[in-house]
């Protein structure tokens, strides 16, 4: 089961999760967005997995300097902004043998899919 988690080695968020897998012997692939942004079908798998909403980084910047328009925008509006910037993609994503299945970091989600 090759996990692999995508984010930034700044986020506090993305340090947690991966502390937590870690701690939880969970073996994992790092991806930083920076060094190795994410392909845009990847991105796009992302969105319809979680939907566009769980998928925005609300607290970045990035967010923050779109401008009030970004209230109407819809999912593939967004899935076009989290292709141009993936720092507007909220952190970590995980994906499991190449799918994706959490993004952000809680930890009750992380023993569900984790348990053993």
């Amino acid at each position: 089961m090759p996990v692999t988690v995508y984010g930034i080695s700044t986020c506090g968020t993305v340090k947690k999760a991966r502390s937590w897998l870690t701690d939880h012997g969970v073996a994992h692939t790092w991806v930083d967005f920076r060094a190795t942004p994410p392909e845009p079908a990847r991105v796009a798998r992302w969105v319809a997995t979680f939907g566009a909403p769980p998928m925005r980084n609300t607290s970045g910047g990035a967010y923050r300097a779109l401008g009030e328009e970004k209230a109407g925008w819809d999912e593939a509006r967004w899935t076009t902004a989290y292709q141009g910037d993936a720092m507007l993609v909220k952190r970590p994503v995980i994906e499991v043998d190449g799918l994706p299945v959490l993004v952000g970091f809680r930890e009750e989600d992380y023993a569900r899919q984790f348990r053993g």
